[in-house]
């Protein structure tokens, strides 16, 4: 199979940067899409040329930094998995293929086809944790959590924090990213002490960041690798109420005066 590929170069934040083509020879239908850019990576530097810089790293659909936009979908034509468990066989023989990176205003072009992506790692800093000090570990039986209970932990638990629901969103919102977030860890007993912190902490961190208000046009879900549902951003909503309602009537304590000295 042959493809020409046109490819998003950019040598870095401050470039203008353009698309250049690139012509994909003898390339096997077996080939996964980061394989097939190995390929053409090699070629180029036997030419004596620079390589096109992306990232990667398990390559087994885990760790999600294989951010790729293909014919304007985040990780391609497939659904359910990332660009890395795309296969070349998915593509017709002597297709043009277009290749970019994640397009946000949070999500800022370090080279060619690698953005900056920490602006998720400082919402998952606003509250994306648990930091109640349990001392050892419990047995697990324990703590006793229904079947649904802890299934929908586990959905919400699935994302990978690739980005790709940003990308595929007009308005590059991170509500699906943030809703499995707070969703994961509201669904479970140890997450509940911190939930009212943490929907309003990760929310303005969110919005410090740049990212936009949700569209509720289901891109996210549609180019999610790990399929993660828009009805945990009702979720969502629903634990940001119940945090404004929780402090609005929590007591106002102010200091009593000062008794006045003789």
């Amino acid at each position: 199979m042959k493809f020409s590929l046109n490819i998003w170069r950019q040598q870095g934040p401050d470039d203008k940067g353009r698309l250049v083509t690139y012509q994909a020879q003898d390339v096997s239908p077996d080939m996964s899409f980061l394989e097939m850019l190995d390929n053409v990576n090699q070629e180029l530097i036997v030419k004596g040329e620079e390589p096109v810089a992306f990232e990667h790293d398990c390559r087994e659909g885990i760790c999600g930094s294989c951010s790729l936009v293909i014919n304007g979908v985040p990780h391609g034509p497939e659904r359910g998995i990332a660009t890395c468990q795309l296969y070349m066989r998915r593509f017709s023989d002597g297709a043009t293929i277009t290749i970019e990176p994640w397009r946000a205003r949070a999500f800022p072009i370090i080279k060619d086809l690698v953005v900056d992506r920490r602006a998720l790692d400082r919402v998952m800093q606003a509250g994306g944790y648990i930091s109640v000090n349990t001392g050892g570990a419990v047995d697990g039986n324990v703590l006793l959590i229904g079947k649904d209970q802890a299934e929908t932990a586990m959905d919400a638990a699935s994302c990978i924090g690739c980005g790709a629901c940003i990308a595929a969103c007009k308005n590059a919102s991170a509500m699906l990213f943030v809703a499995a977030k707070v969703s994961h860890l509201a669904s479970l007993p140890q997450g509940k002490p911190e939930r009212t912190r943490r929907v309003t902490a990760m929310l303005e961190a969110m919005d410090r960041e740049g990212f936009g208000a949700c569209g509720n046009q289901y891109e996210c879900e549609a180019v999610c690798p790990k399929s993660i549902s828009v009805g945990f951003i009702a979720t969502l909503n629903r634990e940001y109420i119940r945090s404004s309602l929780v402090e609005s009537r929590l007591p106002i304590v102010s200091e009593a005066p000062h008794a006045e000295s003789d």
